[in-house]
């Protein structure tokens, strides 16, 4: 059986994969090239597979993840981004894994269960629509959208998510939550 086969069958831990997490620590919100353009036109699917575009999240912080199970970067990574997803979901901010493997909903939801994800949505992008769209030169690539549709930012390679310092950045990045819409208040 090819290393990648028992990659995907979750038989081995790469080494790779060990490497990257250890490497995360240290990648923080510096990677992040900022740049406020427009958001390319994209199309994924969910979970039912019915086509979605960002219109469909209009007025919400994305946090738009290019992935895939037989990527190592990429798995090391999917705990830190379900922190994240968890840290500001109370204040409209979707992170949006696309995952881009052939297998689509079956893959990616073993996937979660070997690994116990639980937090994060099943989103697919398995012909590689949204990364060409994104102009996504290798996985993972994750896009910062602000609530008004705009990238603001981008991030190629895998990154600790979770990390205050990051939180903080993706809050700002993405604008900050309308007080109408608060459920703390007094």
């Amino acid at each position: 059986m090819s290393r990648r086969r028992l990659i995907q069958a979750g038989m081995v831990l790469p080494p790779a994969v060990m490497a990257t997490q250890a490497a995360q620590a240290s990648a923080g919100p510096e990677r992040l090239r900022e740049a406020t353009r427009p958001l390319a036109a994209l199309t994924f699917l969910d979970a039912e597979g019915r086509e979605r575009t960002v219109a469909d999240f209009a007025g919400q912080g994305l946090v738009l993840n290019l992935w895939a199970t037989w990527c190592p970067p990429c798995v090391a990574e999917m705990p830190s981004l379900e922190r994240l997803a968890a840290a500001l979901a109370a204040e409209k901010v979707a992170v949006l894994p696309l995952s881009s493997d052939r297998g689509g909903q079956a893959v990616v939801e073993t996937f979660y269960r070997r690994v116990g994800l639980t937090g994060l949505g099943v989103w697919m992008d398995p012909r590689g629509a949204a990364a060409r769209a994104l102009g996504a030169r290798g996985l993972p690539t994750t896009v910062i959208v602000d609530r008004s549709g705009q990238e603001r930012a981008r991030l190629e390679g895998d990154a600790a998510w979770d990390r205050p310092d990051m939180i903080a950045a993706v809050r700002r990045l993405v604008g900050p939550f309308p007080a109408s819409e608060r459920t703390d208040r007094i």
